[in-house]
């Protein structure tokens, strides 16, 4: 399998997809829009291909991924399971990384502090950004994440008055893609769209 090309700005989102993060799901492609980034996620992936292979492909061809580690607790839907998807999903992204380290930076998001050691021991020495299950934590965090000598250098302010207006906008996107589920391809794409046009700083 060819390696996809590097999209300079492209930042693949490892993240739980239910509505308990559904907040947070939308800081992250708030904020990371108001950073002149693209959010990329496995919700818009095409299908035909084996689902590992689609997610390494979509990693490989990102520059940055996020990988939200703050779910690891039991879920509550029987029968009560730890969530592993994000883990391998960093897995992958750690040895691709490691292989080709100038092709690809990685952080690790949690929402409590010294937690990682205790779920993550491996990555210890790896400092994760703590936004503490706040939108505006997510904001804070993916400005500390994403210093960089070009670009947009926004406020967290800033970005919360973006993440506040695309909030309101919400069930427009969803009645326009014909579903309640804010975690669909179609919904993901235009959630994008809409953050990146909330975000023009005047």
């Amino acid at each position: 399998m060819a390696t996809p090309p590097v999209v300079p700005n492209a930042v693949f989102l490892n993240i739980p997809y239910d509505q308990r993060f559904r907040s947070l799901y939308i800081a992250y492609i708030v904020g990371l829009a108001h950073l002149g980034l693209q959010p990329r996620a496995t919700l818009g992936i095409p299908g035909g291909k084996r689902r590992l292979d689609r997610i390494l492909a979509l990693i490989q061809s990102c520059r940055y991924s996020i990988h939200d580690l703050s779910r690891v607790e039991m879920d509550r839907t029987h029968p009560p399971t730890p969530r592993f998807n994000m883990p391998c999903e960093l897995g992958l992204t750690i040895t691709w990384e490691i292989l080709n380290p100038d092709r690809h930076t990685w952080f690790v998001f949690e929402s409590r502090h010294r937690r990682l050691q205790k779920s993550l021991s491996d990555l210890d020495g790896t400092d994760p950004n703590i936004h503490g299950g706040t939108v505006e934590g997510v904001m804070r965090e993916l400005c500390n994440a994403f210093v960089r000598p070009r670009g947009p250098r926004p406020t967290v302010p800033q970005m919360m008055k973006t993440y506040r207006k695309t909030s309101q906008q919400v069930e427009d996107v969803l009645r326009n893609a014909g579903t309640q589920n804010v975690f669909e391809a179609r919904v993901f794409e235009d959630l994008c769209f809409v953050a990146k046009a909330n975000s023009i700083l005047p």
